[in-house]
C-alpha cells in the first residue's frame, strides 16, 4: 500500500465516529472486543466490523494474552495524517500573516487619516 492508499484507508477509517471512539478508547490503553464493544448500543459483530477497518488502516493491531487478543492503537497512520495537514497548517500560517500585515497597514493608514483632520 503506497502513502496515498494509506492516508485514504485512514481518512475511510476516521470517517465514522464509533470507530473514531474506539481510536480514543484504546488510546487509554488496550482493550478486548467486549470492553470496546460496552459502551456501544450495536452489536458485537457489528464492533468486529469496525475493528477490522481499522486494522486494515492500520489504525489498530491485535495483541495476544492467553485467551485474550486485545487491541491496541498504532500512532503512525495518525502521524501520518499530522504530516499531511501539516503543509495545510503552513499556508494557513502564511494566509493569517499576510492578514495581519494587511491590518497593520490599515490601522497606520486610518491613524494618519485621524491626525489630518485635527
Amino acid at each position: 500500500m503506497n502513502q496515498t492508499q494509506r492516508l485514504d484507508a485512514t481518512f475511510a477509517a476516521l470517517a465514522d465516529p464509533t470507530r473514531r471512539a474506539i481510536l480514543a478508547r484504546l488510546a487509554a490503553g488496550e482493550a478486548s472486543v467486549m470492553e470496546l464493544a460496552e459502551p456501544f448500543a450495536i452489536s458485537q459483530p457489528a464492533i468486529s466490523k469496525h475493528l477490522q477497518v481499522l486494522e486494515r488502516a492500520g489504525l489498530i493491531s491485535r495483541g495476544r494474552d492467553a485467551q485474550r487478543r486485545p487491541r491496541r492503537l498504532e500512532a503512525r497512520p495518525l502521524a501520518d495524517i499530522a504530516g499531511w495537514l501539516e503543509d495545510y497548517r503552513k499556508f494557513w500560517e502564511g494566509s493569517f500573516e499576510r492578514l495581519d500585515e494587511l491590518l497593520d497597514e490599515m490601522k497606520a493608514s486610518e491613524k494618519k487619516q485621524k491626525r489630518k483632520k485635527k
